[in-house]
């Protein structure tokens, strides 16, 4: 059936959720796994008139940590259900992209994530990252809730 699967995770509660689901569909598969977060590109805010401008160094080195922590909860899982997962900071992508692509380079064969993100119900029954997986995807996508 499935032989890798790749788990899209930002690190949420609802994306913990689809790590567990992932990593007991891999173990009843017997199937490899890989683990991805993606961290967008660097973009300056703007607010009305004044322009808010967070130093691209310092986004990278936040996005860098973050991306190093949630990739380090996925494989302390991941030894714990002794699971052999890699992982992969795909950097200055969109989300469904960067989960895409790192889907195709992997050779997996399905794709798990969650419904929505960090950013809640962007819209009422799927995020819109979601919804450009499930577009987009040529493979099988599990979404979890």
């Amino acid at each position: 059936m499935y032989k890798h699967i790749l788990i899209a995770t930002d690190g949420s509660e609802l994306a913990g959720k689809a790590v567990a689901a992932g990593f007991a569909l891999a173990r009843a598969l017997n199937a490899q796994v890989t683990a991805v977060t993606v961290t967008e590109p660097w973009t300056a805010l703007v607010s009305g008139e004044a322009m808010i401008v967070f130093p691209v160094e310092d986004y990278e080195k936040t996005a860098n940590e973050n991306a190093a922590r949630i990739l380090a909860g996925v494989s302390a899982l991941a030894r714990k259900a002794d699971i052999s997962c890699a992982t992969v900071h795909a950097k200055d992508q969109y989300p469904a992209d960067g989960i895409l692509d790192t889907a195709k380079k992997s050779g997996c064969d399905l794709i798990v994530m969650a419904s929505h993100g960090r950013r809640g119900l962007g819209r009422l029954l799927l995020g819109s990252q979601a919804v450009n997986v499930l577009t987009h995807s040529s493979l099988p996508v599990l979404i979890c809730r």
